[in-house]
C-alpha cells in the first residue's frame, strides 16, 4: 500500500509539472509573443491578421486534439505522442521568430498547432489512465496552478534580460521541455497498459455514464462562455468602471484571482477526495461564478467590481480544474479516453468562437451589465445541471 501511495504521489507530481509545462507551451505564445511577432510583420494590419490566425487556430486545435487523442487510444500508448509533440512544438517555437513573412508565419503556426495538440490530447488522457478515482480531486487541484504558471512564464520571458524575440521564444521552449520531459522519462506510460478496468454493470452502467458525461459537457460549455468573455474583455470592462485605474493594479487583480483560485481548487479537490463527493465543489463553484457576475453587473464603483471579479475568478478556477478531473471519472469508455477528452476540449474552443458575437450583440447597446446578466444565467443553468448528477 505504501509503495502504491508513493507511486501515485510521484506520478501526480510529474504530471502536474508536465501539465504546467504544456500550458506554458501556449499561453505566452498566444497572449504575448505571437501578437508581437504579427505586429512586427503586419504593422497596421496586425489586428486583422491576428484575428484570422486565432480563429483558424481554434478550429485546427479542436480537430487535432480529438484526432491525436484518438490515435493514442488506438496505439495503446501515450509517451511517444507526447514526446513527438513536445519536440515538434518546441521546434516551431524556435522557427516562429525567424520567419520573414506573414505567409511563412501562418505555416509555422499551423504546424505548431498540430504538434502542440499531438502533445496535449494524449497528455490529457494519460492522467485518466494512471490516476485512481480517489486522487482525481487532488489532480484537479494541482492542475489549477497551470494557468498561473503560464502567466508567470509570460512575465518572465518579457523581462529586459531577454533582448529580442528569438531569445524569448527560446526561453519558452526551454521551460516547456524542462517541465514535460521528466514525465516522459520517468512516468509510467498510459494507454491500454495503464488504463483502469472498464466500469462494470454492462449496458445500464454505460448509459448512466453517458448521461453524466453529457451533463458535464454542457455544464462546462456554459461556464466556459463566461470565462472566455472575461478573459477577452476584462480589461475594457474594468476601465469602463474606473477609467483612471493603473494597468499595474489591473494586473494585480488578475494575479490575486488566479492564485486564490488555484489554492481554493487544491483545498476543494482534497476535500472531494476525502468526502467522496466530487460534484459538490462543481455545483458550489458554478453558483459562486453566477454570484460574482451579478455583483459585477451591479457594481458602479471599483471596489465592488474588483470584489465581484475575484469571486468569479476564484469560482471558475475551482470549477474548471475540478471539472477536468471529474470528467475522467465519468467517461463511458476507458479505451477511448483520448478521443472523448478531445470532444470535451470543444468546450474550450467553441466559446472563443461564440464570445465575440455575443459581446457585440449586447455590450454596444446595453452595456457590460447586460452581458454579465446573461453569463450569470448560464452559470446558474450549469449549477442546476450539476446538482442533479448522481455522485
Amino acid at each position: 500500500m505504501d509503495l502504491n501511495n508513493r507511486r501515485e504521489r510521484r506520478f501526480l507530481a510529474l504530471y502536474a509539472l508536465a501539465w504546467a509545462g504544456s500550458t506554458i507551451g501556449y499561453v505566452p505564445f498566444l497572449t504575448l509573443l505571437l501578437p508581437m511577432q504579427v505586429h512586427l510583420l503586419a504593422g497596421s494590419e496586425a489586428v486583422r491578421w491576428l484575428a484570422a490566425t486565432t480563429f483558424l487556430g481554434a478550429i485546427a486545435a479542436s480537430v487535432c486534439n480529438i484526432a491525436f487523442g484518438w490515435l493514442s487510444d488506438l496505439a495503446g500508448r501515450r509517451k511517444p505522442f507526447v514526446l513527438t509533440g513536445l519536440l515538434l512544438s518546441c521546434a516551431m517555437l524556435q522557427a516562429a521568430p525567424r520567419v520573414g513573412s506573414l505567409t511563412a508565419l501562418i505555416v509555422v503556426i499551423a504546424v505548431w498547432q498540430l504538434s502542440l495538440n499531438l502533445m496535449l490530447g494524449p497528455l490529457a488522457a494519460w492522467a485518466g489512465d494512471r490516476v485512481p478515482d480517489g486522487r482525481k480531486g487532488m489532480l484537479g487541484g494541482l492542475l489549477a496552478f497551470a494557468p498561473a504558471s503560464g502567466a508567470l512564464a509570460g512575465a518572465l520571458v518579457t523581462l529586459p534580460f531577454f533582448a529580442d524575440q528569438v531569445q524569448r521564444f527560446a526561453a519558452v521552449g526551454a521551460i516547456v521541455t524542462v517541465c514535460v520531459l521528466p514525465l516522459v522519462l520517468l512516468g509510467e506510460d498510459g494507454g491500454r497498459a495503464g488504463a483502469e478496468p472498464a466500469t462494470g454493470g454492462g449496458e445500464v452502467a454505460s448509459k448512466v455514464l453517458r448521461a453524466m458525461a453529457t451533463r458535464m459537457w454542457i455544464a462546462r460549455l456554459l461556464v466556459q462562455v463566461s470565462e472566455a468573455s472575461l478573459f477577452a474583455f476584462f480589461y475594457l470592462w474594468l476601465r469602463s468602471v474606473d477609467p483612471v485605474l493603473a494597468d499595474g493594479a489591473i494586473a494585480r487583480v488578475l494575479l490575486v484571482a488566479m492564485i486564490a483560485g488555484a489554492l481554493a481548487a487544491l483545498l476543494a479537490g482534497r476535500w472531494a477526495d476525502r468526502a467522496g463527493k466530487p460534484v459538490v465543489p462543481l455545483t458550489l463553484s458554478s453558483g459562486g461564478a453566477a454570484v460574482g457576475l451579478v455583483v459585477m453587473a451591479l457594481a458602479s464603483g471599483r471596489d465592488l467590481a474588483v470584489a465581484g471579479y475575484i469571486l468569479f475568478g476564484l469560482s471558475t478556477s475551482v470549477f474548471l480544474a475540478l471539472h477536468s478531473a471529474h470528467t475522467l471519472r465519468v467517461l463511458p469508455d476507458s479505451t477511448r479516453r483520448g478521443r472523448d477528452l478531445g470532444l470535451f476540449n470543444l468546450t474550450n474552443t467553441i466559446p472563443s468562437l461564440a464570445v465575440p458575437a455575443l459581446t457585440l450583440a449586447l455590450v454596444p447597446s446595453l452595456g457590460f451589465a447586460a452581458l454579465f446578466a446573461v453569463l450569470a444565467a448560464l452559470a446558474v443553468a450549469a449549477m442546476v445541471l450539476l446538482s442533479r448528477l448522481q455522485h
